[in-house]
Formats: C-alpha cells, structure tokens, sequence
C-alpha cells in the first residue's frame, strides 16, 4: 500500500468522522424532506412533459392516419372520373402518410410505456414522501428523547452519586450515635439522681439507729416516733426453767471436780 492511499484512507476517515459528529438528526431529516419534495417536483414535472409529448405524437399519429384515409379516398374518386395519373399521386400521397401514421404509432407505444413508468415512479415517489414525513416527526421525537436522556446521565454522572450516598450514609450513622449517646446520658442522669435519693434514705435510718444507741448507752430513751418501725427494741424473754436446771448441774459437777483436786 502506498503512502498516498495511506494518506487519502486517513484524511477521509477523518472527514467522515467529522460530517458524522457534526450532524444533527432533525435537520438531517428536514433536510431530506425538502430534499424529496423537490424530487418529487421534478418528477411531476417529467411526467406533465412525458404526457404532453404523448399527446402530441398522439395528435400527430391520428393527423397523419386521417390524411392517409383522405388520400385513399382521393384516389378512387380520380379513379372513378377516369383519372388514373391523378389516382396514382393520391395513392403516393396516402402511402408517405401511413408510414408517417405507423412510425407515430411506434413512438406513441413506446411514449406510452414510458408515461405509465413514470405515473408509477412518480405515485410511488408521493408515497415514500408521506411515509417520511410521518417517520420524520417520529424520529425527532426519538432524537430528542435520547438527547435528554443523554443530558440526563452525564448531569447523574458528574453528581457523582455513589460519593454523595456515601456521605448520606455516614451522616446517619452519625446521627444514630449522636441519638445512642444521648439516651446513654439521660439514663445515667436518672440512675445518679435515683442514686442520690436512695444514699439520703439510708443515710436517714443509720442516724436513727445511732441516736438510739446513743440513748441506751447513757440510760436516756429515744422518742420511738424517730426509729424505724423494724428496729424497735424488744424486752429479753425470761429464762426457760429446762435452762435453769442445767444451769444447777453444771454447778454441782463443777464442785466435785474442786473436791477431788
């Protein structure tokens, strides 16, 4: 391969690439639209022509075939008045003007054709313009669809979503810890508060009891309003007899050992 074809391959595929980046759909489509309403119009044109020249090689062929029936008639009435040179002319005459009328009728069949062909062309031509332009609206309305998508994802894509979900996340993490220790602290509030009334209760009762002792040590009494109800003094019970007994055995076993030493 030579640098020229190497060359001329690159410059072109940059042109492409070029022409195709730079065009833009609805205007293409537009475009193609006037570009086919003017087809349409010259082939609108190609048909009024085709019909005309038909009509005129059809106004030719039938001149010429009423001329060739004129000189034939011509003839056999030179020939009925007994002029056979004069009959002769008109048939030379009828003969030039029916090969005149059979190669008219050729181009006529042959104009014909055409004009059917190009009635074809041209309805079909109608057709397909029709069809474009309802196409046309639709795919404007495509292209601007995924040109608003597009928009859509590169604005998504430079929000940088995963990023900000990220600190989203964090950010509530951080308020349910922030949440916990408060609750943590309202509840040891509560517990030192609770704490305080139960030391000054306890606090309370052990004064009582130490005034109490305090009076029976120095004979005096304690007002029994200010002792708790569960630490009022109760009398000793009085020795059971079974006990004094015993206590009298214990005595007497106790004075023979002295004896025996």
């Amino acid at each position: 391969m030579g640098l020229f074809d190497r060359v001329s391959r690159v410059v072109r595929s940059n042109l492409n690439a070029a022409v195709s980046s730079a065009e833009n759909p609805e205007k293409i489509l537009d475009q193609a639209i006037i570009d086919m309403q003017e087809d349409l119009v010259q082939m609108r044109q190609a048909v009024a022509g085709a019909i005309a020249s038909q009509k005129r090689v059809q106004q030719q062929y039938e001149r010429a075939n009423n001329e060739a029936n004129t000189w034939q008639q011509r003839a056999q009435l030179a020939l009925q008045k007994g002029d056979e040179e004069l009959a002769k002319q008109a048939l030379l005459r009828k003969k030039t003007q029916a090969e005149t009328a059979a190669a008219l009728k050729g181009q006529l069949d042959s104009q014909s054709g055409t004009v059917e062909q190009l009635k074809r062309n041209l309805i079909g031509l109608e057709s397909k313009l029709s069809e474009a332009k309802t196409k046309k609206d639709m795919l404007k309305a495509r292209a601007s669809a995924a040109k608003a998508n597009e928009q859509l994802q590169n604005t998504t894509s430079r929000m940088n979503t995963g990023s900000a979900m990220a600190a989203f996340e964090r950010m509530e993490e951080k308020v349910l810890q922030m949440e916990a220790t408060s609750q943590a602290a309202a509840e040891l509030a509560g517990a030192d508060l609770e704490s305080q009334f139960a030391s000054l209760e306890a606090g309370g009762d052990v004064d009582l009891e130490l005034a109490a002792m305090k009076a029976q040590l120095s004979g005096g009494t304690v007002d029994q309003g200010q002792l708790p109800a569960a630490e009022t003094a109760v009398p000793a019970p009085e020795a059971a007899p079974e006990a004094v007994e015993v206590d009298a055995e214990l005595e007497a076993l106790r004075a023979q050992i002295d004896k025996l030493d």
